[in-house]
């Protein structure tokens, strides 16, 4: 069944092509749930509160972007609502500035994605989930700001120690134990 099929009995309510919807999309919503909630519980039911909101507002999805986008970003917004009901996401981040460092080590060319998702997951959860939003998701700052009710300042701020602290994991103990590189 094509992609624009199942949307248009998905919207007519058709059972057979909401299962066939999510056993298409449920595991790279679970993902995009992942790269936020840490907790596999948790992020089953950010999915699942994903794939309430897909099929209570499918009929509002017009055809304009990517379908797996608008859901991908359900997703995300719902793995950030629940960030904000059960953790103290980013409250008071004050600006900082680090210098970047130029010269990238040859033996970081042996990472694959699993090591640097690996690696993200190992952040704090403020740091995490704004290099998500930003570099992963591709959201501006001001769009980062908005969604997270912080400043611009702030998610730079964020961003620029998620930076630097994925660095020094990938300078000590994850990339040492991974690759045996004392």
């Amino acid at each position: 069944m094509t992609e624009k099929q199942l949307i248009q009995d998905c919207q007519k309510g058709v059972k057979s092509s909401q299962y066939l919807l999510v056993k298409r999309y449920s595991a790279m919503l679970m993902s995009v749930s992942r790269r936020y909630v840490r907790d596999e519980a948790a992020a089953k039911d950010v999915l699942q509160e994903s794939l309430i909101k897909i099929f209570g507002n499918i009929d509002r999805y017009k055809p304009i972007g990517s379908f797996e986008g608008w859901m991908r970003t359900i997703t995300t917004r719902c793995a950030l609502s629940w960030l904000r009901k059960n953790s103290k996401l980013i409250n008071s981040i004050e600006e900082e500035h680090i210098k970047e460092e130029g010269q990238v080590p040859d033996v970081y060319m042996k990472l694959d994605a699993d090591d640097i998702l690996e690696i993200i997951e190992e952040l704090p959860e403020g740091y995490r989930t704004v290099f998500n939003l930003y570099v992963i998701e591709g959201y501006s700052h001001k769009e980062v700001s908005e969604m997270l009710n912080i400043s611009e300042g702030a998610s730079r701020s964020q961003l620029t120690r998620a930076k630097k602290a994925l660095k020094e994991k990938l300078s000590t103990s994850y990339f040492q134990r991974k690759y045996n590189t004392a």
